[in-house]
């Protein structure tokens, strides 16, 4: 259990610690609203996960929520067993999770998530040129991440909040194998609450201009990676449901990558 250091961000800590860290209200703009729409995608999750859990005394034994069994919509795939807990929250499917989400720590964990990637930008929008990632250094927008809100007195359990949602669980073999440029470690999410922040996270790309992805975009670039990075999504949407994100694509005026 991660024993606690340091302090839990308020909503208005949350923001000051985006402004401290921000290099102009470009990145700000860009960072920040990524992070929000990660935050509401993971509390939808949550709120499915914890409504499938209230709810598991009552669900029939061959429920799919309950056996796991019951296709997602983003495999294709046929299954016996049927859903029986009506979509919730833009959700779809998803099994009874082992206990309840905190959906608090969901939130608060989804608005830092990212808070790294002011410190991977080639140009920052203080030098008159659009904004612009630098690609070889982003794979440390986790650590650097997390180092930051370590530094900045964040609890130990919201910091890594940033260290571990890199893709779908980088594992240290995952590191050692590609090569990264990362200290040789797990990078995977520890808890519920961080895993739901990962999974969230696959929803929208800061790319620019930024866009959302379905589950089936985000499917076919997990395979780029290889099969095994293509189940781990799989076995991810197949606990945690699917998220119709179209409706949020529209309220930010985003494309939306199918």
């Amino acid at each position: 259990m991660v024993r606690m250091t340091g302090y839990i961000p308020t909503l208005e800590q949350v923001d000051e610690l985006h402004r401290r860290i921000a290099p102009s209200d470009a990145a700000y703009d860009l960072i920040h609203r990524h992070c929000v729409i990660v935050a509401r995608i993971a509390r939808a999750l949550a709120r499915r996960q914890n409504a499938l859990f209230t709810r598991r005394c009552t669900l029939p034994q061959d429920a799919a929520e309950l056996a796991g069994r019951g296709s997602s919509p983003a495999t294709g795939t046929e299954s016996e067993a049927q859903h029986v807990v009506p979509p919730s929250d833009g959700v779809t499917g998803g099994k009874v999770p082992p206990r309840l989400i905190d959906e608090h720590l969901v939130v608060i964990g989804g608005l830092l998530h990212d808070i790294g990637t002011y410190r991977v930008l080639k140009h920052d929008g203080t030098d008159g040129e659009p904004l612009q990632f630098n690609g070889p250094e982003y794979i440390k927008h986790g650590i650097l991440g997390y180092e930051y809100l370590l530094e900045q007195g964040v609890a130990e359990e919201i910091a890594q909040f940033a260290r571990n949602h890199t893709g779908v669980g980088l594992t240290k073999d995952d590191v050692i194998r590609q090569g990264l440029p990362l200290p040789p470690a797990d990078y995977v999410p520890v808890n519920l609450e961080q895993e739901l922040v990962m999974v969230a996270d696959k929803y929208n790309s800061k790319s620019l201009p930024p866009k959302f992805l379905t589950a089936d975009a985000y499917t076919a670039r997990a395979e780029r990676f290889g099969e095994e990075n293509k189940r781990r999504w799989l076995d991810l949407l197949d606990q945690y449901g699917v998220v119709d994100v179209e409706p949020m694509a529209a309220e930010y005026g985003m494309v939306l990558k199918r």
